[in-house]
This record gives structure tokens, C-alpha cells and sequence, in this order.
């Protein structure tokens, strides 16, 4: 296990679009932490990739994170992002991969496990991390640390990237939690 440092970091944002946020349970909640964690990325200069799950049938990401860079918006048709050449080949090897997204039980759950397995350290962040149905959000979430990658929370993520209390960003970033 290690810290979470901005500078080795890229927030991988999965799925977070129109059709599908509208089933997710505690859809409010999950939204207000990727939200937190992608304007605290923002602040930060840390990269930002959003991913699509076939975004013609579930439409765009939705409008409280649509404001980030388009340019790093993918879109894709697998599950797991690390089977997407367009993903992938915007991951620094050495880097720390910071994941939030839906469904937890399979496009997050299998994300995780293939990030980890290209050998990426990833970090999900369970709060900013959702499923139409809370036990299989529980379930995904379960057995991700099973499978040996780190659970984190937002609030976690953003003091780790900022170590410190007289961090140059330290106001900004702690006035989003």
C-alpha cells in the first residue's frame, strides 16, 4: 500500500452518463464525490480520462461532470476499460490510477481488475462509485479489495494528493469537501 500523490495520478471517471445515473441508486451522492474529485483534479493539473459505455444508447456523460475536457472523453464498448486501446494508451505506466464510476459490479469491477492486472496501482473510490442496486455495489466493492486493489474515499483521494496542510491548494481543495 501507498499514498496517493498527484503527481503520479490519473482519475479515470467510468460511465457516468445520462441513462444509466438516472437508475443508480444514491445517484446524488455519487455524483457530488466524482464531481468533488474531478474539480479537485482540476485544481491540481492531474489528468482526467471520462469513458462512454456506448454512448449512442446510454447517452453522454452526465451535465455535473460534462463541464471537464472533452478531448479525454472515450468512448467504448467493453466493459472493462483496459481492454480499450484508446484508454490504455493514454495510462502512463508508473502511474497511480484513481477510479470512480458505474456500475460498480461490472464496468468498475472489471476495470479494476484489468488495470491491476497491466500491473497499474489502482485505487476505487467506493463513495464515487454506484449500481442500480445497493448489494451488488456491495458486492463489486467487495470483491475488488478481495482481488487486492486499494478502497478509497473521495475525502481520502483529496487529502492524499495534497499531503499537506500548507499545500499551495490546500484551501481550495478542502473547501470541496
Amino acid at each position: 500500500m501507498s499514498l496517493i500523490r498527484a503527481e503520479k495520478s490519473i482519475l479515470l471517471m467510468v460511465d457516468f452518463q445520462i441513462r444509466l445515473m438516472a437508475a443508480i441508486d444514491r445517484r446524488d451522492d455519487v455524483i457530488a464525490n466524482a464531481r468533488r474529485l474531478a474539480e479537485a483534479a482540476k485544481i491540481l493539473g492531474i489528468r482526467t480520462l471520462f469513458t462512454e459505455q456506448n454512448p449512442k444508447g446510454l447517452g453522454g456523460t452526465v451535465e455535473e461532470l460534462a463541464a471537464q475536457d472533452s478531448r479525454d472523453v472515450i468512448a467504448k464498448t467493453s466493459f472493462n476499460c483496459a481492454q480499450s486501446a484508446d484508454v490504455t494508451s493514454k495510462l502512463t505506466s508508473g502511474k497511480q490510477i484513481i477510479v470512480a464510476g458505474v456500475e460498480a459490479h461490472i464496468c468498475v469491477l472489471q476495470t479494476a481488475l484489468g488495470l491491476s492486472a497491466l500491473g497499474h496501482e489502482v485505487f476505487v473510490v467506493a463513495d464515487a462509485c454506484g449500481s442500480r442496486k445497493p448489494e451488488n455495489r456491495a458486492a463489486g466493492l467487495a470483491r475488488i479489495d478481495a482481488a487486492g486493489v486499494e478502497i478509497v474515499t473521495t475525502e481520502m483521494v483529496l487529502f492524499e494528493w495534497i499531503g499537506d496542510s500548507t499545500h499551495e491548494h490546500f484551501r481550495q481543495v478542502s473547501a470541496l469537501v
